[in-house]
C-alpha cells in the first residue's frame, strides 16, 4: 500500500507523477479485483499526462471524463488489485485533473 503522506488527501489533494509511479495496491485473490496488467498500463498513461502537466507539455493528455470511464477486467480466482484501493485513488486523481484543467489550471 502507499505510504502515507504522498499525495490526494494526505498532502491537501495533490498528486504527482511520482506518486502514481510509486503507488502499490494490495494483491487480493478469491474476491474482486482489478486485473493488473489493465490498471498497470492505465497508471502508465496517468502518469505521463501528470507529467505532462508538470512540465507544462500538456498536449494529448489524459481528460477527467477519460479517469472517470476507465474499466478494468474483473479478477476473482487470480490475483489483481484490490478494486476499492484502485477506484479510490482514481478519484485523486480526477481531482487533480480538475485542477489541472480548470480556467487558470496549475
Amino acid at each position: 500500500m502507499q505510504r502515507p503522506g504522498r499525495s490526494g488527501r494526505e498532502t491537501g489533494g495533490s498528486v504527482f507523477a511520482r506518486d502514481v509511479t510509486e503507488k502499490e495496491f494490495t494483491a487480493v485473490r478469491f474476491r474482486g479485483g482489478y486485473a493488473k496488467g489493465d490498471v498497470d498500463a492505465f497508471l502508465e498513461r496517468v502518469r505521463a499526462t501528470l507529467t505532462a502537466y508538470e512540465t507544462g507539455t500538456a498536449f494529448g493528455v489524459l481528460s477527467t471524463v477519460d479517469v472517470v470511464n476507465a474499466r478494468f477486467r474483473p479478477t476473482k480466482f487470480v490475483e489483481g488489485y484490490d478494486q476499492d484501493e484502485v477506484d479510490d485513488f482514481l478519484d485523486e486523481v480526477v481531482a487533480e485533473l480538475r485542477r489541472h484543467e480548470s480556467p487558470g489550471g496549475r
